[in-house]
Parts: structure tokens; sequence; C-alpha cells
């Protein structure tokens, strides 16, 4: 209760005979800015003598929890973002936005906040509320949401149920996020036009296969040399360092929760920096700018930690091509089903977690390509102009229809 209210321990110092001392005579500090009915809750469960402690009966009765406004449930997205309570005439305020949304009603007068020219936050709700129902008409393709206990102990015969029509924002819940310069001072943490184009061109792709593909028992079978890279393993620090993640030609890579990208060539010898999209710089592992020391050391502790103690997510072969630019991250997202990743190139790839399969999607020679890995880490490449012609399964078309709405909702 302390940590999640002050984001530190409450006996944590710089040296451990002092913390082990702090604990010993339950020695710590309690800013003034927390209310006084939290103050009294830990310091009575902090007490130095157990016996002065209360019980759980006790501690879920203390005024703490009983008194004042007390949500019902709370979104995923509090994982990563301060919850937004609207507590004056909720329904007003929902019919109000519904109403805008459905029917164009009268528009106030634009508002602008400060000197950014961004609309004021009624206006802003009201035009998200308009672009989900938008979403609806591809929505109702994905999964059905599950409550925690529920995902635990689904079987594989009813993961792949049709379900039913729903917004895509309760059918993707997003856990966290990163984005390649999204907090660089030149950016202002905006989206770079580029990155949004290839993510536009990627959906496009994706879409208008899934809207055309017709429908098969099986998934297409073609022999083909594929020369693209995807991520073999992943490894998610971003509560305190960042993503990283192994390419299939070895390079390692790490999108840091500052916006900056770093990737370690497979010579293990050379990094290659990006601060924002397009902005690279180069130098030896062993030659750092003093500036970007620690970031390669947790550069070199990511690569070690793969390499040692994941292992690889598919059969694919390992192909080097040195007339494909190099990889880097653009962004990544998780839902709590899957991991999403899209990289400069336009290689896009989603994980699911429950049963580890996987769609990677790839340009190559002007054509696109998705190849799917199954549960036995088993791959299948195939052209989209095939799978156009002769269809997928249901299994295939149900996880590229999730892969679709969380690149569709990589922004919101």
């Amino acid at each position: 209760m302390y940590t999640m209210m002050l984001g530190r321990p409450p006996f944590e110092t710089t040296n451990l005979k002092e913390t082990y001392r702090c604990i010993r005579e339950a020695k710590y500090s309690l800013p003034s800015s927390l209310m006084s009915s939290a103050k009294h809750l830990i310091a009575s469960m902090l007490s130095r003598n157990p016996a002065d402690r209360p019980s759980l009966d006790e501690i879920i009765q203390h005024d703490f929890f009983t008194q004042g406004f007390t949500p019902d449930r709370l979104p995923s997205s509090c994982c990563h973002t301060a919850p937004d309570f609207h507590l004056s005439s909720p329904a007003k305020s929902f019919f109000k936005k519904a109403a805008a949304a459905l029917f164009g009603g009268k528009k106030e007068k634009a508002k602008y906040l400060d000197n950014h020219n961004k609309p004021a936050k009624e206006d802003e709700e009201i035009y998200k509320l308009r672009q989900d129902l938008k979403k609806s008409a591809i929505s109702h393709q994905a999964h059905n949401p599950r409550t925690d206990e529920e995902s635990k102990t689904v079987s594989k015969s009813n993961i792949h149920d049709k379900p039913d029509k729903q917004q895509m924002g309760d059918t993707i819940r997003l856990i966290v996020r990163g984005t390649l310069g999204s907090c660089s001072s030149s950016s202002e943490c905006l989206e770079d036009s580029t990155m949004g184009s290839v993510a536009d061109t990627v959906a496009r792709v994706l879409k208008g296969c899934l809207e055309n593909m017709p429908d098969s028992d099986c998934i297409p079978k073609e022999h083909l040399t594929t020369s693209f890279h995807w991520v073999t393993k992943w490894v998610d620090y971003s509560n305190k360092y960042g993503f990283g993640y192994q390419l299939s030609d070895h390079t390692v890579g790490v999108l840091f929760n500052n916006g900056a990208h770093m990737s370690l060539l497979p010579d293990k010898k050379t990094v290659h920096y990006y601060a924002e999209l397009g902005q690279c710089s180069i130098f030896a592992a062993t030659e750092a700018p003093e500036q970007f020391i620690s970031q390669v050391t947790v550069l070199k502790y990511f690569s070690h930690y793969m390499e040692e103690n994941l292992m690889d997510g598919g059969d694919l072969p390992s192909v080097t091509d040195v007339c494909r630019p190099r990889l880097y991250l653009l962004q990544w997202l998780k839902s709590d089903k899957a991991l999403m990743m899209l990289f400069n190139d336009g290689t896009f790839q989603v994980n699911f977690y429950h049963d580890h399969t996987k769609i990677i999607i790839a340009n190559q020679n002007d054509e696109y390509l998705l190849t799917y890995i199954n549960e036995d880490r088993m791959s299948t490449t195939f052209r989209l102009s095939t799978l156009l012609m002769s269809g997928g399964s249901n299994d295939l078309k149900n996880r590229m229809e999730y892969a679709l709405n969380m690149l569709l909702q990589r922004c919101n």
C-alpha cells in the first residue's frame, strides 16, 4: 500500500545495512501530501510490534476504504494511466455525447487549451465516441473479452468461438505501450507522420485481405524462400527500462521508455541509436559516448538475458539480407491477449499469449507475405494474394482480425 501510494518501498535506502536497520526499527517517513486516513492505516500496518497491527477484517473496515468514493470497477488502462472519473451527472454527460456523435447536434464554438490548438476536453471525448462508433463495423469480429479467471481456465475448444458484436474499446484491453520518439522534446509526444503512414499501409492491406478472402477449412501452403526478419524473443521491462527484443538475425533492440531506440548488431560490436524516426547514430559498443553508456549497459543486459533464458518462438530460418534496411521497432503494444510490434520497414508481428501462435506480415520483393506460426512453433508462409484466392481457416482469420483491431487502436 505504501509503495502503491508513494512509488517506493517504506524502508528503502541506498545502503543495505541501513535498510535492515530501518525495518527493525520501523523507521520510515510519511509525506504531508498523504490524506490522514491513509497515514493512519499505513502507520498501524507498519507498527513495530506485530500485536499492534490490524487484522485483514480491520483493514478493510478502516476509514481509508469505507469513506469517500470507491468505483465498482476500473478499466485495464489504469495499469499505466491514472483513471479519469466523471462524477457529475454521468448519465446526462453520456447521452449528450452519444446524441452529438450519432446525430451531429449543434456544436459549441471550438475551445482551445493553452496555445497548442487542442480541442476542449468535451469536444475531444465526443470526437473519440464518434470514432468508436465508426470502428464498430470492424470491432465485432474480435474476440470476446474474458476476466482473468476465465482466461486461465479456457480450453482450446472455445478459444476460437465466434465473438458477439461489441465495440473495439471493450475488445482490445490495452495494458502498456511504447513508441519511438514518443517523449523527445522535438516530437512533443506526438506520433511521426511517417510512422502513421507505415501503420496505415499495413492496416489497409490487412483489412482488404480480411474483407475479400473466402472461407476455408485450411491454411494455404506455398514453398517460398523468405528473407524477412522477425522477432524470435522479447522481454518487457517497461516498468523500469523499456521493451527488448531479438530478431531472427540475432540483432538485439531496445525501445526505451524515453522513446529512444538502440540496436546491438549481430557482431555484438556495433550499436545503432535512434533518438527519433530515421535519425541514426552509429558507434562501437566498447566506445559509447558518455551519455549513452547506461543505455548500452541495459542493451547488453537484455541481449545476455534473452540469449541465456529464452527460446526461439518459431522454426523460420535465420536469413541475413545485406540489401534490406536495418530493422528497428517503431511501436509496441500489449493487450490482455497479445503483443503487437510494428517496425520501420512495415514488418508487423503479433504474438498471442494463450497458445504462443504468431502472425507476421512482411513485404518481400514488393509483395506482402503472411507467416503463421502455430502452437507447436511450426511456421507456414504464403502470399497474401494466395490467401485472397484460396482463403484461410477460422483460426487464422480470427487472429488476423484481432491483429487488425490492435493496429487500428494503437493510437487511441
